[in-house]
């Protein structure tokens, strides 16, 4: 006899599902439609999913304690019925109060904005073209192939299309539009639609997704469209998702089908918006890391969390729309940039050939800042990349009042006499991002309230002319100084969000891996960094950094001028755009990735030393 499913109910919207005992409160509120903020992938390490249950009374209900929450939770909290989502089992009907701060931000600040060069725009992959034939007869019996040949030019075809062509020729009275895509028929329609001719180009990242449809008859932009990545339920950081794959036996399928489903509603979204027949899109260019083309392409991720970290593939692929499940024209194509090699991947590819990097006089450096770090150095001809494990402290995981930069994020902090914030959407923050850690950080560190080491000053030996304003706001918090940079009555939880010791000490782990590996290339190369001439900096995360702050934590050397620091804005977008207008893209891309040494960090005898260096804040 099967198990009865247990109701749970979900405050304050009031949305309610069923499921088995046992069942994870995560996983129940998915199923009630509400995705909880999880970015370490349910394990109980970043304290994200807090709720609160309640019993039929409105009492704290009964669920003792894990050790997760022991750590994450204090004692207070946990009297008053707070637990981890990912932590809690379903035992019994529940109803279960979620804080605004658990959920993930419907409203997330995404990069779409991208800058670049352009290619001639007249050389897509996907062509179509309007012919008129005539139409058989006694003396004329030329096979219908070869007739559509002489009027089109060599192309090719596979067999579904070859079947196909015969009764679509008569149908039309062999009048009307040949679409090739790379050199092969995929369709012959009805009169003359050659200026519907529409790609779509996606960036595939860690964090969010980006989609941009583009006319390629013209090369105009018609729309872009972002969302947060459905996998992060799964963890921030590739590494959790290449053991989810691993390790369920349909986790790979899941990864793949929920970023699919993601990109399809993407494309569902622009063509409305467009006014555009989704028969009329006949292609899809992705760009993303390594792992998530691979998740994205159903390639089974599990070696690139091995040493050596080899990747499945390396060059381009072009794969069937129907095999790789999108929406667009039924014969149409999924083209996936190539990748250099371990973590860096095809994102990283599309930085290189939109800033031209390889093409600049004098050493240009590309530094792609977000939940991954991809560094690629160009010198003397030479292109060296590498991949450093930043993790996710920019995207607010590990901070305990961090989050993504979404709705009720603090963004931007200056202090001057008294400390001002900036928060998205302009309501009460719930919390703050990585570009406001930075902030904050660099502040601190002009205000000597933490020193090059990372050590936060203790109330006690505050400098004697620091502005009241600051000297308030440094306490006490878990035994250890903290800095209030919202106070309680400013909140909309009602709770002070405060700098942590320990947040300092994840920035510095992010900050110093990203910066050693800056290091660890120019000393291959022989160079400083003063030696660089520009630096490109990309990503999801890095555009919304402040130049002066990232040099003054060492995100970003400070050796280099300031005038020579560049915002590429979504490189990865700009690039999959590139390659899906032009085929000399295309084949430059492909050149770039396989000219590039990668430089693994994990094997290179000086990066440990220049990690610890880097961990280590300038001095000012």
């Amino acid at each position: 006899m099967p198990e009865a499913e247990i109701p749970i109910t979900f405050q304050p919207s009031g949305k309610t599902t069923r499921v088995r005992r046992g069942t994870p409160l995560l996983e129940a509120a998915a199923g009630a439609g509400l995705t909880l903020d999880s970015p370490c992938g349910g394990e109980g390490t970043c304290g994200k999913c807090r709720v609160r249950l309640l019993g039929t009374n409105g009492k704290p209900g009964p669920s003792p304690p894990g050790p997760a929450e022991l750590r994450r939770l204090g004692t207070e909290e946990i009297d008053e019925g707070f637990r981890l989502a990912c932590q809690t089992p379903v035992a019994e009907p529940m109803t279960v109060e979620v804080p605004e701060s658990s959920l993930l931000a419907s409203h997330y600040q995404i990069l779409s904005d991208w800058k670049g060069r352009s290619i001639d725009t007249r050389d897509p992959a996907v062509a179509k073209r309007y012919v008129e034939m005539p139409e058989p007869a006694r003396g004329d019996d030329q096979p219908d192939l070869l007739r559509l040949q002489n009027a089109l030019g060599p192309f090719d075809i596979d067999l579904e299309m070859a079947r196909l062509i015969p009764g679509r020729l008569r149908e039309n009275q062999f009048r009307g539009t040949a679409v090739t895509a790379d050199g092969r028929l995929i369709d012959f329609e009805p009169g003359d639609t050659t200026g519907q001719c529409f790609a779509v180009a996606v960036d595939v990242g860690t964090t969010t997704l980006v989609a941009m449809l583009v006319d390629l008859s013209t090369g105009e932009e018609l729309g872009v469209v972002s969302r947060l990545n459905p996998q992060t339920r799964f963890g921030d950081d590739v590494l959790t998702r290449i053991l989810h794959a691993r390790e369920k036996s349909d986790g790979l399928a899941e990864l793949h089908g929920i970023v699919l489903d993601a990109v399809n509603e993407m494309i569902g979204e622009l063509v409305e918006r467009g006014d555009v027949a989704r028969r009329h899109v006949y292609e899809v260019s992705f760009a993303g890391n390594t792992t998530m083309q691979q998740l994205l392409c159903r390639i089974d991720p599990q070696f690139l969390g091995e040493v050596p970290f080899v990747p499945g593939v390396g060059r381009s692929l072009r794969l069937a729309a129907a095999d790789l499940g999108l929406a667009i024209h039924p014969r149409g194509v999924g083209y996936v940039l190539p990748v250099i090699g371990g973590f860096v991947g095809g994102d990283t590819v599309s930085g290189m050939l939109v800033t031209a990097m390889a093409e600049e006089e004098g050493p240009s450096l590309l530094v792609d800042i977000g939940t991954n770090g991809e560094i690629v150095l160009a010198a003397e001809g030479k292109l060296l990349a590498a991949a450093t494990a930043a993790g996710p402290a920019f995207e607010g995981a590990r901070i305990e009042h961090g989050m993504r930069g979404g709705h009720g994020a603090i963004e931007k902090v200056t202090i001057d006499d008294g400390l001002h914030y900036s928060v998205i959407g302009g309501v009460k923050p719930i919390g703050f991002c990585g570009s406001a850690l930075i902030d904050v950080a660099a502040e601190l560190l002009r205000h000597k309230l933490i020193s090059p080491e990372g050590r936060m000053t203790w109330p006690v030996d505050l400098p004697e002319d620091l502005p009241e304003d600051l000297r308030q706001r440094v306490v006490i918090h878990n035994d250890h100084p903290a800095f209030v940079i919202a106070g309680e009555t400013e909140t909309g939880t009602g709770k002070p969000i405060l700098l942590s010791q320990r947040d300092v000490r994840q920035l510095q782990l992010a900050s110093g891996a990203i910066r050693a590996g800056i290091v660890v290339l120019l000393r291959r190369a022989g160079l400083e960094p003063a030696d660089l001439r520009r630096v490109f900096v990309a990503g999801g995360f890095g555009n919304f950094i402040r130049r002066t702050n990232a040099q003054r934590i060492g995100l970003l050397p400070e050796q280099i001028p300031r005038d020579r620091i560049r915002y590429q804005g979504n490189a990865s977008l700009a690039g999959a755009r590139l390659t899906a207008m032009s085929l000399v893209a295309r084949r430059q891309a492909e050149e770039l990735a396989r000219r590039t040494e990668h430089v693994d960090l994990s094997f290179d005898y000086h990066f440990q030393e220049s990690f610890a260096e880097a961990m280590i804040f300038p001095s000012g």
